[in-house]
């Protein structure tokens, strides 16, 4: 009770609501910000029943989405926030507490933008707000630092990936930037048959492409003659690039397509002022267990990091998220009710 009268008391001193525009000289002011923490993101999730509100408080900020949950409660999250120097947070613990009472939140989930080697930093930081949870985001991830030139990029690949990037070359694979949807799409759906997963409609991939391009976004297709071979669709943010979605036909895959469209989706971030290009998603585990059974397993996230390791980088784990819960028992409530779903999922 004295808590919630805390808050209550505490009402009049939230600072005034940032603007979109307010917002986005924000993030353009944090160069190293994560693309999650883009208004357009929050624009893209506006689609699928979320919601955002954005806090800069000197110096600091954080985006925080919210999802509807029925009796109009919510869960909030922080995806790769706050923005801002670390020492700083604090100031904003405050303005999330009232943004989220405001908001009916069961719990505000933070997803720092930070690697595990950090985590004992933040960890002091969330002590007595926040407890460590499981992060939404891929947990683990392969950076690739795209200072020096092309040639120390392809010195730093695995042998094979150097070579099907110049076989492509040879054998007359044309990448180019596109904007037509159609043939993207297509080329989404043969992929998720093949190797079984979930697409997107065309529109979801049409509102991501209309909300970050030309600024943050582009979509790269390989051609051989009339043939589209594969796509994908890259961002950037500041100084950080990022791949997110791939696509590739079952024909001419000889002419390994793939691996050209990376390489040169890799020129443009560096074009764009990018330090390092972020791949986004390989399985949780230790290098000696990726390394030992990448071979043999294609399952989740294994069918990709195969293909993503071949390009040289770091492999990065980022650290825990942390959850502040405002009413434990539907928060207890929400968390068994995650579990469910996860377990039937995994039928």
């Amino acid at each position: 009770m004295q808590n919630l009268k805390k808050l209550k008391s505490n009402m009049e001193i939230l600072m005034p609501e940032v603007t979109p525009i307010q917002w986005k000289e924000f993030v353009k002011s944090n160069p190293s910000a994560h693309i999650l923490q883009m208004d357009e993101w929050a624009k893209l999730k506006s689609h699928f029943g979320w919601y955002s509100k954005q806090v800069i408080n000197n110096g600091s900020g954080a985006q925080i989405l919210f999802r509807k949950l029925p009796l109009s409660r919510t869960i909030a999250y922080i995806p790769k926030g706050p923005l801002g120097p670390k020492d700083s947070w604090k100031r904003l613990f405050n303005e999330f507490d009232l943004i989220c009472k405001r908001n009916k939140s069961i719990f505000l989930k933070i997803e720092p933008d930070a690697w595990e080697c950090q985590e004992s930093e933040i960890a002091k930081l969330m002590n007595g707000y926040a407890q460590p949870s499981s992060p939404i985001q891929p947990r683990r991830t392969i950076v690739i630092s795209l200072s020096g030139d092309q040639e120390l990029w392809l010195q730093a690949m695995k042998q094979k990936t150097r070579y099907n990037i110049r076989l492509a070359a040879r054998k007359n694979v044309i990448i180019s930037q596109s904007n037509d949807l159609s043939i993207y799409h297509n080329l989404m759906i043969e992929t998720g048959k093949r190797d079984a997963f979930g697409v997107h409609s065309e529109k979801y991939y049409q509102q991501v492409f209309n909300l970050f391009q030309p600024e943050s976004s582009t979509i790269f297709l390989a051609k051989y003659g009339n043939q589209s071979l594969a796509a994908i669709m890259v961002f950037s943010s500041g100084t950080r690039a990022y791949y997110f979605y791939g696509a590739s036909s079952n024909k001419e895959r000889n002419r390994m397509p793939t691996y050209l469209l990376q390489f040169e989706a890799m020129k443009w971030a560096k074009e764009r002022g990018c330090e390092i290009y972020d791949l986004w998603g390989v399985p949780d585990a230790e290098s000696e267990v990726l390394e030992a059974q990448f071979k043999s397993r294609s399952d989740g996230l294994w069918g990709v990091y195969r293909f993503k390791r071949g390009f040289g980088g770091q492999i990065k784990r980022a650290c825990s998220a942390f959850d502040r819960i405002y009413h434990p028992a539907l928060y207890k409530a929400y968390e068994k009710l995650q579990l469910i779903r996860k377990a039937n999922n995994n039928l």
